[in-house]
């Protein structure tokens, strides 16, 4: 299949390249357009897409027409397809939007395109929409999808105000007025290189953030770790240039956002050093389970200062307690 962008190959059926083919009876093609033709539910849907992108416009209008009338019984199987064609994932969100058992499978596709996200997270409203906005691996891969969402008019505000949005009409907090009257006092403390990059920092919307985040320098990172957004603090976590050392200054945070100490538990990498450990055991955003994990690699040097620290919960001292003590016993 043909269109003015891109050039789309999918292995099909017989029956479907009978239908398909260029050609192919026009009166056949017309047929199957408007589901005339005794074809599977994964030929019918296959055929549909090919006649939906082809140069006949009656043929066309015809086989959309038979498109948004396919019930989810049809369509979901083939979008259960862990090799469906991004295209025709594509197709699905746009003819069935409002289909949320469908989008449920589609918009959490492997196989599901950046582009397609954007242009659903632009018009879809609701639980539809909940299903991009949720989705913070695809969001911080593509900032663009938040861009969409802010820019969605039918779009929740409370989505959009989770996402980082700040209503232009809406007069500042006090709250608000605080931080950048913080803000002004620590740039006044910075040299000429840091601040020029701190008030850009201020004034870059979500997806700016995200995208310097991602792919910015040291000083970047320190600035954006900071930041109280969950997808701008995480995607700094991702930036390819961030340095184990970096990493433990994270994990030594105790008011780090969890987020961070989740993803840096998620990598073994990280973990296998013995200093960033040490540094999550003491962090209370560690999940119980992986700080009590940890304790076990630990010197016993470090779990005596663990069994008389006042800076971790009672479940980690009394855990050192306990090691010591077993410990002795074997002695």
């Amino acid at each position: 299949m043909t269109s003015q962008k891109k050039t789309v190959r999918l292995k099909v059926s017989p029956e479907v390249a009978r239908v398909v083919d260029p050609k192919a009876p026009r009166e056949l093609k017309l047929s199957a357009a408007r589901g005339a033709l005794p074809l599977s539910g994964r030929d019918l849907v296959t055929t549909l897409f090919f006649l939906a992108h082809g140069k006949d416009r009656d043929i066309r209008r015809s086989a959309l027409q038979t498109f948004r009338a396919l019930p989810g019984s049809i369509l979901q199987p083939v979008a259960l397809d862990a090799g469906a064609h991004p295209q025709l994932l594509d197709f699905m969100a746009r003819y069935h939007l409002h289909d949320l058992a469908l989008m449920e499978i589609v918009l959490t596709h492997s196989q599901i395109s950046d582009e397609t996200l954007i242009h659903v997270a632009g018009r879809a409203t609701g639980s539809v929409l909940s299903l991009i906005a949720n989705n913070d691996e695809r969001l911080i891969r593509e900032p663009e999808i938040i861009n969409a969402i802010f820019a969605n008019p039918d779009a929740d505000k409370a989505v959009k105000f989770r996402l980082g949005w700040k209503d232009p009409e809406a007069e500042p907090t006090e709250e608000e007025q605080k931080q950048r009257e913080d803000h002004a006092a620590e740039i006044e403390e910075m040299d000429d290189e840091v601040k020029s990059k701190y008030q850009l920092a201020l004034e870059f919307g979500v997806s700016e953030k995200i995208k310097a985040a991602l792919t910015g320098d040291k000083e970047w990172r320190n600035l954006l770790i900071k930041d109280s957004n969950k997808l701008v603090c995480s995607a700094v976590i991702k930036n390819p240039r961030i340095t184990e050392g970096e990493i433990l200054m994270v994990a030594k945070n105790r008011s780090a956002h969890e987020e961070l100490i989740r993803l840096i538990n998620l990598n073994r990498e990280w973990v296998k050093n013995y200093e960033i450990r040490r540094a999550l055991v003491m962090n209370p955003r560690t999940p119980l389970p992986k700080a009590l994990r940890y304790m076990s690699t630990l010197t016993d040097k470090d779990i005596r200062e663990l069994s008389k620290s006042r800076n971790v919960t009672q479940v980690i001292v009394n855990n050192a307690r306990r090691m010591i003590m077993a410990k002795e016993k074997k002695k």
